[in-house]
Order: C-alpha cells, then sequence, then structure tokens
C-alpha cells in the first residue's frame, strides 16, 4: 500500500506564516500532509482535488483551507494556471491571544479546518483579493493582512466541509463548558473501552437526564452521536494507517460487536469499513 508523504514545510519559529505564489504550478507533489495549517487558492484551472477521503473535481477559483496532518493534493495540468499557498504553524492555536474574546472566531475557523474547508462565492472572491495583497507587502503589514483574512474566512457565509474523516477532537473545542470538555477528553482517552451516558454525567457532576439534555444544547448532538461518530473516526484512521481486520479495529474502537459496528459506520460513511480502507488505498494509488 502506498503511503501519505509528509511535507517538510520551509516555516521556522520566527515566520507568522510563509506564502508561495506559483504562476503555471505543475501539482506534481504525490498525495502528502504536513503539521502546519494551510490555505489554498488555485486560479484559472481546472482539475481534481483530494483531501482526506474526499476526491472532487474544481474548475476557475478552487478556494481551501486545510488543518494539520489533512492529507491533501491537486492535480491539474500545468499550464493557464496560478496558485497561492498560505503556510503557518499549528501553535497559533494555542498563542494565548487565541483565548480573548475577539480572536474566538479564528479559533473556531481553525478547529473546522481540520476536515477541509471549501469557500465559494462573492466573499470567497473578496478573500482571494486580500490574499493576492498579501503577495506583495512586506514587513509589519503582512502580520495585520494576515490576521485580517483569517477573520475574513472565519466570518466567511459560504463555506462548507470537506472531508468528515478528520473530526474526533472538534466538538471538545467547540463548546465552552468545562464540564464538556472535561468529557469529551475523558471519551478520546477511553474511546476502546465500554463508554456511558451514566459515566459521562458522573464526570459532569449531574443526572443522567440533565446530562444528555445539557451536552446535546452544547454540543448540537446527542452523546450517543457524539461516541459512535468519534468511534467511527478513529475506524478511518485505522483502516487508512494500518493492517488490521475489520473485527481489530471493531474491539479497537470501542464497537460491542462487529455487526453493530459495520451497521453504523456504513450508516456514517456511505460505505462498509471494507469498501472505505479500499477506496482510500485507490486514492493513495492514484495520487
Amino acid at each position: 500500500m502506498a503511503e501519505i508523504q509528509q511535507e517538510i514545510c520551509p516555516i521556522n519559529g520566527d515566520d507568522l506564516f510563509i506564502i508561495f505564489d506559483r504562476p503555471n504550478a505543475k501539482f506534481e507533489y504525490p498525495i502528502h500532509c504536513h503539521p502546519e495549517y494551510e490555505i489554498n487558492l488555485v486560479m484559472n484551472t481546472s482539475g481534481t482535488r483530494v483531501i482526506g477521503d474526499s476526491e472532487e473535481t474544481f474548475s476557475g477559483l478552487d478556494f481551501v483551507m486545510i488543518g494539520p496532518y489533512v492529507p491533501h493534493v491537486w492535480k491539474s495540468e500545468p499550464e493557464e494556471n496560478h496558485e497561492v499557498t498560505i503556510q503557518f504553524s499549528r501553535d497559533l492555536l494555542n498563542y494565548h491571544i487565541m483565548s480573548k474574546r475577539l480572536f474566538m472566531p479564528i479559533k473556531q475557523l481553525l478547529m473546522d479546518s481540520m476536515q477541509g474547508l471549501y469557500f465559494y462565492g462573492e466573499e470567497a472572491e473578496r478573500i482571494k483579493d486580500e490574499i493576492m495583497e498579501l503577495t506583495k507587502l512586506q514587513g509589519f503589514q503582512t502580520a495585520t493582512k494576515f490576521l485580517n483574512i483569517l477573520n475574513s474566512l472565519a466570518h466567511a457565509p459560504r463555506r462548507k466541509i470537506v472531508s468528515n474523516s478528520y473530526e474526533s477532537e472538534i466538538l471538545i473545542h467547540k463548546s465552552k463548558s468545562r464540564r464538556i470538555s472535561k468529557v469529551c477528553n475523558f471519551i478520546s482517552e477511553n474511546i476502546s473501552q465500554k463508554i456511558t451516558l451514566s459515566d459521562a454525567a458522573k464526570l459532569a457532576n449531574m443526572s443522567d437526564s440533565a446530562f444528555s439534555h445539557f451536552f446535546k444544547r452544547q454540543t448540537s448532538i446527542s452523546f450517543i452521536t457524539y461516541v459512535n461518530n468519534l468511534r467511527v473516526a478513529k475506524a478511518c484512521d485505522l483502516l487508512a494507517d494500518t493492517a488490521l481486520s475489520a473485527s481489530e479495529i471493531c474491539y479497537e474502537c470501542g464497537f460491542n460487536n462487529k455487526s453493530n459496528f459495520i451497521r453504523i459506520f456504513t450508516k456514517r460513511k456511505n460505505m462498509t469499513p471494507i469498501e472505505y480502507r479500499n477506496h482510500i488505498r485507490q486514492l493513495l494509488i492514484k495520487y
């Protein structure tokens, strides 16, 4: 099985970000990932884009933001095209300033990008122009323009999630509740074990019924849906990155039996675990 290459980005500790402006980009690099965030514009061409487990065609402007370690690749004819790429450290999410109220939309943007975000419409065109202006700036102005671009992306009304296979930690950060964060961290650390609503309610010092309503109000999904989503996300990782059998992965991810695992996985991903593994392998071979 082919492997996802890890790119070494030329960013250092003194850089807030780096930007590459590539007219007539060649798109020769295979499917890869890196620990940095990436904002990518592909313009004036058409082709195919892979992010996570998603494979889609594009034309004209393809405007995407990707979180750390999310596999991705673009393939297009190397004529009459233009690519602009911004990369910045994953440490940005943990900067103290990100805990301030004004920066909360940007913090949420960084978390959402773990699934890949596609931007479109008039707002995407306007932000594209801001990015093109950034390629011409130097000095301190680049910092303010970069943060303004992140803020614009955070408030962009037209965007959609690209891939559903890298969402395992997102809801932990979506809720401001310390109780929810504590419970979600517990779930993540014990995902291979049996986890009940009562276990979570005790951690939150609430009754089962009160906690069930509180969790759904804070995260917009039920407790059991959240646990199953996390288990499916882990199963996706294991199916893509290991040779473990579906039965082994079933119990490694905390499902109580194989038939239940296959049923929940198929409902969530619209394909069986084996079909998903074959899908990922085909993407790696193809790209």
